[in-house]
């Protein structure tokens, strides 16, 4: 009897040691994904940040594009060359020959 306790008495540590191993890894891989987790939420929040700051940017030389289609697109309709010729008025010097190209 003493033998069979001390026997039932070894299997019942190991099995506490085994208990207390897995109790160990579990809550390693918990702490794991739980830290990857919050490192995964912050990147992705940076992600968005610079998002924003691409699209406002973005949307500002969109705009500027809009703005020079346009003027551009004025310079070949009706009376365009008189406008070219009006725009140009502050940037050539008012003794130099004006040349536009046909």
């Amino acid at each position: 009897m003493t033998r069979a306790a001390l026997i039932q008495n070894q299997g019942d540590r190991r099995d506490l040691l085994c208990s207390g191993l897995a109790l160990a890894v579990k809550i390693g891989l918990i702490s794991l994904g739980g830290v990857s987790l919050v490192r995964l939420s912050m990147a992705y929040q940076e992600r968005l940040d610079r998002h924003g700051e691409l699209a406002a940017v973005v949307d500002v030389e969109t705009n500027k594009l809009l703005g020079l289609q346009q003027r551009f697109d004025r310079l070949f309709t009706l009376g365009g060359r008189d406008r070219l010729m009006d725009e140009q008025d502050q940037w050539i010097a008012p003794n130099r020959l004006r040349i536009i190209w046909r």
